[in-house]
């Protein structure tokens, strides 16, 4: 095995400099590397790296190319696998993190690699998680969210990763200045943000929250056990229920479709429903989930926030359409707004 030579080297990275980081920082690791890309991670490139001894190890990079400031954090990602690993809370070992930008372009980290498989799509869950696995791999999902939920921020020493008031109300306004900054033009968004600021419940502690919290961003044993949570870089301190608001709003149940790309496989058959992973949660929660419903409306309202600014710059030529479905994209901000205003309704 071999270095790639320059001209087919992986996108993002200098070989050279990355066997030279790892002969440093990381224990034991004997070069050549080999690297291969691995699938999903949002647009993070994300490989596993194999070293001449057979370890095998995941490197996790932002892209390449300019880049808001505040997007890609490597290094918040890093600090909370590391923060977590001695919690219930399963995450990858941390082996190591490069600040410094000579070495390939980017900031970067390497953790362990985790056997298992993210469930993406329905093809995933067909050809890995048998039926009777199915429902453990939803019970599992709530079990893990609850432990998250439970992580004591200070003990761990992420107690300032941000603010910790009034999470979901900073949400409503920011989700809602994109949407405007988008030409969103659907009045039952905008009824929707003015009622939601107004029936917010009052966050009841300050927790550790992924932000994107789902099946396709863990890895499932083949029995549907949680074996790690992935893509912590929007994570901050907030409000836990906003986390369970948004899996049961991406927890489509069988013969549902949702418009967006971001819900779980769990409308094939063998998950357990909403109602049965809001009852689990509770099972292993002191959170009181009265309120449930409002934070699953939210949910539905910011991803149809989201969609309006996917739709919109595709739309204004900023991103390549070929082959891409806008009007759908489009149609989705509808669909999901609608899908808000009906949970909210179950909240009065």
């Amino acid at each position: 095995m071999s270095s790639a030579p320059a001209a087919s080297a992986p996108e993002g990275l200098d070989v050279t400099n990355i066997e030279q980081w790892y002969r440093t920082n990381i224990a034991h690791s004997a070069g050549p590397l080999h690297f291969d890309r691995l699938a999903g991670g949002h647009s993070n490139l994300t490989y596993r790296v194999t070293d001449a001894n057979g370890m095998v190890s995941v490197l996790r990079r932002p892209p390449t190319g300019e880049l808001l400031p505040s997007a890609h954090d490597m290094f918040r990602e890093y600090r909370i696998i590391t923060a977590l690993a001695p919690t219930p809370v399963p995450v990858a070992a941390s082996f190591g993190f490069c600040d410094d930008l000579s070495v390939t372009g980017g900031r970067f980290y390497v953790m362990g690699f985790v056997e298992g498989r993210v469930l993406h799509e329905r093809t995933d869950v067909e050809q890995f998680l048998p039926l009777p696995a199915r429902r453990r791999a939803g019970e599992s999902l709530v079990e893990v969210a609850a432990a998250l939920h439970r992580v004591d921020v200070d003990a761990v020493g992420l107690g300032d990763l941000g603010k910790r008031e009034d999470y979901v109300g900073r949400q409503l306004a920011r989700w809602y200045r994109q949407y405007q900054a988008s030409r969103g033009a659907t009045p039952l968004i905008d009824k929707l943000h003015d009622e939601l600021v107004t029936r917010l419940p009052a966050q009841q502690r300050a927790a550790v929250v992924h932000g994107d919290y789902r099946m396709g961003n863990t890895i499932t044993k083949p029995d549907g056990t949680v074996a790690a949570v992935l893509d912590w870089e929007i994570s901050t301190l907030g409000d836990p229920l906003a986390d369970l608001g948004y899996l049961l709003a991406m927890w489509p149940e069988e013969g549902e479709t949702f418009a967006t790309t971001a819900t779980s496989p769990s409308s094939l058959p063998g998950f357990p429903s909403r109602a049965e992973m809001l009852s689990h949660y509770a099972a292993h929660s002191d959170l009181d989930l009265a309120d449930i419903d409002v934070y699953v409306a939210f949910s539905f309202w910011k991803v149809a926030c989201i969609n309006q600014g996917v739709w919109d710059r595709y739309d204004a030529g900023q991103k390549a359409a070929d082959g891409v479905d806008v009007a759908a994209i489009r149609a989705s901000v509808d669909q999901l707004a609608e899908l808000a205003d009906a949970a909210l309704c179950n909240a009065r």
